[in-house]
């Protein structure tokens, strides 16, 4: 559901400087490409595993998710949709009766649920129907053996990423005020670390193992593996944000009483450092044992990226705005790989959550913030990039034209993060590159 959207019918450009960063951010308005906010369920329900996500869209809606999710007809997935047909929309039918009926065959049939998304497709202006008040009803009705969350996944958000921003969102807003709480144990009055973002499996594990060799045990990891372990956050609680699209969620964590631990990104062995370096300045981690902790890993990401920096060394690079990870991929391919930054495009950027990645990046990188798809396609002819990372709705048309892509989604698919996932994601900006001189061989 790749679509090229006019949001202002005038080009608007103009710049400015972030207080205390080199870089000249300049923004753009006009015809964007993105991507459906609705793909954030195929990490999502991957990683919650007894929730359900339940669309309430087309069948459009229906094609696209099984499609992007790759699921075969035989597995049972922890999503579905619940499809909007002519006699909805027209109102022949009861709306809020439909989706009850549907909801109830569903419960009934998938006793491992107890989380229950419902994800609008669309505005409630053009679905004719308000999921947050029936998510309340059906809350009401199921809870608590099921809980009953609502967010959108409309196509029309800034990136395809803030699918999850919305998910997170929700769960936050629905955790119980920490005044309904009991404190029966010491540990509600100890400092904590609650990980926020989405994360592989096999990461939070090699993550929560380097913070144990740090000595920190109170660590949680939102979203965790299961939805009735969810965190309580109150003012003990220091956050530290996996992924740089979560504003909505971040907000909602701070307004609970929490704390954020401003750090770069876990990209890469020298961003994953920093970020590990700026929980342990926060714990009052020892240095020898913050080093004893992380030597090894990181010689293994400085081992693994080293193998990929001869394909991408002095290469140029051009980013489309489509998945908000572009600052910090930025920062990680010219700083360990030393490939040169001809564009950073990203839909938003979060002065705050972002400000030490742009202090991470070299001088006067030129950073366009929004887009006008047509007049960035004209200066990316201009620079001649040898690589262009953009969603899918450009990577074809630009490759027709003779340049090699790497789709910004396969980014978020892959798990990139920490120490041993470097040289991954050093191979997924090589491996193109690679392809093209073979070919040409």
């Amino acid at each position: 559901m790749s679509a090229v959207i006019s949001i202002h019918p005038e080009h608007e450009l103009d710049g400015h400087l972030v207080k205390g960063s080199d870089h000249q951010i300049r923004q753009e308005r006009g015809q964007r490409e993105v991507f459906c906010g609705l793909t954030g369920i195929i990490w999502l329900h991957r990683k919650i595993q007894d929730a359900f996500f339940l669309v309430v869209g087309s069948r459009t809606c229906a094609h696209l998710i099984q499609s992007a999710a790759g699921v075969m007809i035989f597995a049972e997935p922890r999503f579905g949709t619940a499809i909007i047909d002519d006699r909805d929309l027209s109102g022949l039918a009861d709306a809020n009766e439909e989706l009850d009926r549907v909801v109830g065959q569903l419960l009934k049939r998938r006793k491992d649920i107890k989380t229950l998304f419902l994800v609008g497709s669309c505005p409630s202006e053009v679905i004719k129907l308000d999921l947050s008040r029936a998510a309340q009803r059906l809350n009401t009705q199921f809870n608590p053996h099921v809980k009953v969350l609502n967010y959108s996944g409309s196509g029309i958000e800034t990136t395809f990423t803030q699918g999850e921003d919305a998910c997170l969102s929700s769960i936050v807003e629905s955790l119980p005020q920490i005044g309904h709480l009991k404190e029966s144990t010491s540990k509600t009055n100890a400092k904590k670390l609650l990980v926020v973002g989405t994360l592989a499996d096999v990461v939070e594990d090699q993550m929560q193992r380097i913070f144990k060799d740090m000595g920190l045990e109170n660590v949680e990891f939102f979203p965790g593996r299961n939805s009735q372990n969810s965190p309580t956050i109150d003012q003990n609680t220091v956050y530290l944000l996996a992924q740089p699209f979560l504003a909505d969620t971040a907000k909602r964590i701070e307004d609970k009483g929490a704390t954020r631990l401003a750090a770069p990104f876990p990209l890469g062995a020298k961003g994953t450092e920093a970020w590990f370096k700026a929980v342990a300045q926060e714990f009052n981690i020892n240095e020898t044992v913050f080093e004893r902790a992380i030597t090894a890993p990181r010689q293994r990401a400085q081992i693994a990226i080293a193998k990929y920096k001869k394909f991408l060394d002095q290469k140029k690079i051009f980013f489309f705005p489509d998945s908000q990870l572009e600052i910090p991929l930025a920062r990680f391919l010219s700083q360990e790989l030393g490939m040169t930054l001809t564009e950073v495009g990203v839909p938003y950027v979060h002065r705050q959550h972002l400000a030490q990645e742009l202090e991470m990046l070299p001088k006067n990188t030129v950073i366009v913030e929004g887009q006008h798809v047509d007049l960035q396609l004209d200066r990316c002819e201009n620079a001649q990039p040898d690589l262009v990372v953009c969603g899918l709705g450009l990577a074809n048309p630009l490759e027709a034209k003779g340049y090699t892509t790497k789709w910004s989604i396969e980014l978020v698919f892959t798990p990139i993060q920490g120490f041993d996932q470097a040289g991954d994601l050093a191979e997924l900006f090589s491996r193109p590159l690679i392809r093209k001189e073979k070919i040409a061989a």
